[in-house]
């Protein structure tokens, strides 16, 4: 079978990879353009493409597949069918159309839950105790298509969205080698969405990060779980931005005033709407990350401050 596959984060490598190592014929491989990262502002490839130069795959960045003749060079491939692993564009109807076998989506959600961006985000922040991955024939809505199988995964306490992505990933790559055979004999029963029971989540911004000390402390220690590694979850301290990289609720309570910094026997905790959340590990703008407790021994107005919300 022959396979153009389109993905770009790391959540898509291991999906190639099996393909390649099940001997399918990966024809070639989309991925986003390169972009500038880091201060100083060094050229970053994908790590979709990473992973296909070394497998010795043909890469193509086009930066849209609305143009005709991007259609044409896609065409020319003649692809059984086209594979999408979180691409980043959202492919025309000439494109939909080209293969014999359709395009497969591989979503990490149990569709029709969290349809659109950041499904993984959704899931952690929402306190599902299931997430999954779906393998969706696609159509030209967002997410919409019948999904061709899909497999659950238990969300752990301790999961954040880097943990439960790395899982899926490897659940996806190993459902869509096992699918394909199936899919091009027409020996799988696809099943509609039921688009009553669908939910959304909008993209993320950076401004999603900012912690509100208002919220719950179980809400926050969602958001610092979901956020990793973009946009992270931070709040300010001294003119600074203070990232909250580790942290939960804590069984301590405070009648402080909402955003307070509070000793928790050898620990550090922050009062919030409801509870105190105990920061696991932090970074200060500028500086290196550590535990919460050690930067409050060497920053003695830490405790006691009032974070803003």
């Amino acid at each position: 079978m022959r396979v153009v596959f389109m993905g770009t984060p790391e959540f898509a490598v291991a999906p190639l990879r099996n393909l390649v190592l099940n001997n399918y014929d990966v024809a070639a491989v989309y991925t986003k353009k390169d972009k500038l990262a880091g201060r100083g502002q060094d050229l970053s490839i994908s790590p979709v493409k990473r992973e296909a130069l070394g497998l010795g795959l043909k890469v193509l960045q086009p930066g849209s597949l609305k143009k005709a003749e991007a259609v044409s060079e896609l065409a020319a491939f003649t692809p059984d069918v086209i594979v999408v692993a979180a691409f980043g564009q959202i492919l025309p109807p000439d494109v939909l159309g080209l293969p014999r076998f359709g395009c497969i989506n591989i979503h990490p959600s149990l569709l029709p839950r969290h349809r659109g961006a950041a499904p993984v985000v959704s899931t952690i922040l929402e306190g599902d105790h299931w997430g999954g991955v779906s393998l969706m024939q696609m159509d030209e809505g967002l997410d919409t298509g019948p999904v061709i199988t899909r497999a659950q995964v238990l969300v752990r306490a301790d999961d954040t969205n880097v943990t439960l992505s790395w899982k899926l990933s490897l659940m996806s790559a190993q459902l869509l080698a096992d699918i394909l055979p199936r899919w091009a004999r027409g020996d799988s029963n696809v099943v509609k969405q039921d688009d009553e029971a669908a939910t959304y989540f909008k993209p993320l911004t950076k401004d999603a990060g900012i912690i509100d000390w208002a919220s719950p402390a179980a809400h926050i220690w969602k958001q610092v779980r979901a956020f990793q590694p973009w946009p992270g979850s931070y709040t300010r301290f001294g003119g600074r931005t203070l990232k909250i990289i580790e942290g939960r609720p804590s069984l301590f309570t405070s009648d402080e005033p909402i955003g307070t910094v509070v000793p928790i026997g050898k620990y550090i905790g922050v009062v919030t709407g409801k509870g105190v959340f105990e920061l696991g590990r932090i970074q200060l703008e500028g500086k290196q990350s550590m535990p919460a407790s050690d930067f409050a021994r060497g920053r003695r107005d830490f405790a006691g401050t009032v974070l803003p919300n």
